[in-house]
């Protein structure tokens, strides 16, 4: 059976690698993966610049599984600092389970200027276990994210992720690391209603291309529907629930070949 899952997670990894979303990033809680545009949630791993716009510290824990096997799930702990000179992103991810594992925590800077422009850096040690050597292997990876506000109702993200390619090497195999660049676009049609779109290539695969909508309904409550394509067209639909400082999001997405897969994110903000 553990030989069974392993193989499982070595073909969905192959398969998630091609469709840009690599197992050991956590999913957003932006419908579709569209974060890299999104100024009003920050998740981590994803755009660093997002971590700007935060206004207030925030806490959250993210849960994301995948075909409904606990052993591809990915947990996922987060906190942004809000302070007056430079916003701080500490953040960690667990994928995997006991005989296969991989690791991702970093620490990210970002500030937003003026609300125009917000960049953000951040610093990622990727750490995955190897069952063949019963050892651990990392490697240092560098991620930058830019955001713009071209003006009041349109708005553009870019993000890169091990840009460098860094890629693991031990005595038996070559662990490759994605390498994903992300553009995004926001547009608002009304402070209620949030159009994105989002494309993302990953050097050695083909383009994902990614879109949703958030649509905001007596300000406690978003309704969010998307989609995504690479080889296959992908659903989504999620809900998020605020209230006072909690803000939950809950999304799901149902790939034709491989099947469902949920992500259930809970922030705190600090103050009012």
């Amino acid at each position: 059976m553990n030989k069974l899952i392993c193989l499982l997670a070595f073909f969905v990894s192959s398969q998630i690698v091609t469709s840009q979303i690599s197992l050991n990033i956590p999913s957003s809680a932006s419908i579709a993966q569209t974060s890299t545009a999104d100024t009003h949630s920050w998740t981590a791993f994803h755009n660093p610049a997002m971590l700007g716009y935060l206004e207030q510290t925030e806490f959250g824990i993210l849960v994301d599984n995948r075909y409904l096997l606990s052993e591809l799930s990915t947990k996922s702990v987060q906190a942004g600092l809000a302070t007056n000179l430079v916003n701080v992103g500490i953040t960690f991810s667990h994928f995997g389970y006991s005989l296969y594992h991989e690791m991702l925590v970093g620490l990210g800077f970002a500030r937003n200027f003026s609300d125009r422009f917000a960049m953000g850096v951040q610093f990622n040690y990727y750490t995955a276990y190897f069952s063949a050597s019963n050892s651990y292997r990392g490697a240092l990876l560098a991620q930058v994210g830019i955001s713009a506000r071209l003006s009041t109702r349109f708005n553009l993200g870019f993000n890169t992720f091990n840009p460098f390619q860094t890629n693991i090497k031990t005595e038996y195999v070559v662990k490759r690391i994605p390498s994903i660049y992300s553009l995004g676009s926001a547009y608002f049609f009304s402070p209620d209603l949030v159009w994105r779109t989002q494309t993302d290539k990953e050097v050695s695969s083909n383009y994902r291309f990614a879109t949703g909508f958030d649509y905001s309904m007596l300000q406690v409550l978003v309704v969010k529907i998307g989609a995504y394509a690479t080889d296959y067209l992908v659903p989504c639909l999620g809900l998020g629930i605020h209230v006072g400082s909690i803000f939950i999001d809950l999304n799901g997405e149902l790939h034709p070949l491989l099947g469902l897969n949920t992500m259930v994110s809970v922030k705190y903000r600090l103050g009012k």
